[in-house]
């Protein structure tokens, strides 16, 4: 299913890296290529997602980039406000510091962490009330796909978070789908299997809510330079939640810059 227009994503997913100096010095190298040769805005959006103790420096750091490069934290916490809730950091603490971004549902915060799916509706209900933009993750695991359940697992994880977006908070969300089997593996899912899941969530997402014509959907999964280009002709897929790749200045800016050029 073709879609219109989408401005594209790119969006890095440190996890537990790096150390600090190296993160400020990534930050560093990604700031000087852009200067060198700007991607417009308008061609790509473009993310990075540090680790918590980092995100404020990280934030100040990229303020005088050339252009916007958002900070997203990578988790959020299922308690909304303030309280006692010791290493948690909620929603409205996020857009508190100036944090507008989050991912929500990663497959390693569901396997090794046990967010359920009730666990991570509390956390999207919280970060969409306090005005945060939501990069929700969904994805099948090998066995699920070996089996013929890969699109219905990831139907399943669309519809479970549709009690809780009300109609107009879906703008406010994007969606990347990550096949587990794929992540840090490298791996990637043939572009042409790519493209199908994501016209098949944008099927889905569209019987739910309107929005699901123009929302972005981003692929993830041991997407490199080698792949970004091939990944970025596919008509619905939208951009790219970068893993490993993202830790390499030159890599990531290579990744953005293929889906600025092909969309």
């Amino acid at each position: 299913m073709s879609v219109p227009a989408i401005t594209p994503w790119v969006v890095g997913n440190w996890k537990m890296n790096p150390m600090q100096a190296s993160a400020k010095q990534l930050v560093q190298e990604l700031k000087q290529l852009l200067q060198n040769q700007n991607i417009e805005e308008s061609d790509c959006h473009m993310g990075v997602a540090p680790i918590a103790l980092a995100l404020t420096d990280i934030r100040a750091q990229l303020h005088d980039s050339s252009r916007t490069v958002y900070t997203v934290a990578q988790d959020v916490s299922r308690f909304a406000g303030t309280g006692a809730y010791t290493g948690e950091i909620s929603a409205e603490l996020l857009q508190d510091s100036g944090i507008g971004f989050v991912l929500v549902g990663h497959s390693e915060r569901r396997e090794y962490f046990a967010d359920t799916p009730a666990i991570l509706n509390e956390k999207i209900k919280n970060a969409l009330n306090a005005n945060l933009k939501v990069i929700y993750c969904v994805g099948e695991s090998l066995e699920q796909r070996e089996n013929g359940q890969a699109e219905l697992t990831v139907l399943q994880q669309i519809c479970d978070i549709a009690a809780v977006v009300q109609a107009e908070q879906w703008n406010n969300i994007i969606v990347a789908y990550e096949p587990i089997w794929a992540i840090g593996t490298g791996k990637t899912a043939s572009p042409e299997d790519a493209q199908a899941m994501h016209a098949k969530i944008r099927e889905g997402l569209s019987q739910i809510t309107p929005a699901g014509k123009t929302m972005a959907i981003l692929y993830g999964g041991s997407v490199k330079p080698e792949n970004a280009v091939e990944l970025a002709a596919c008509p619905d897929i939208n951009g790219a939640l970068v893993g490993g790749a993202s830790l390499n200045a030159e890599s990531f800016y290579k990744i953005a810059q293929a889906f600025a050029n092909t969309k």
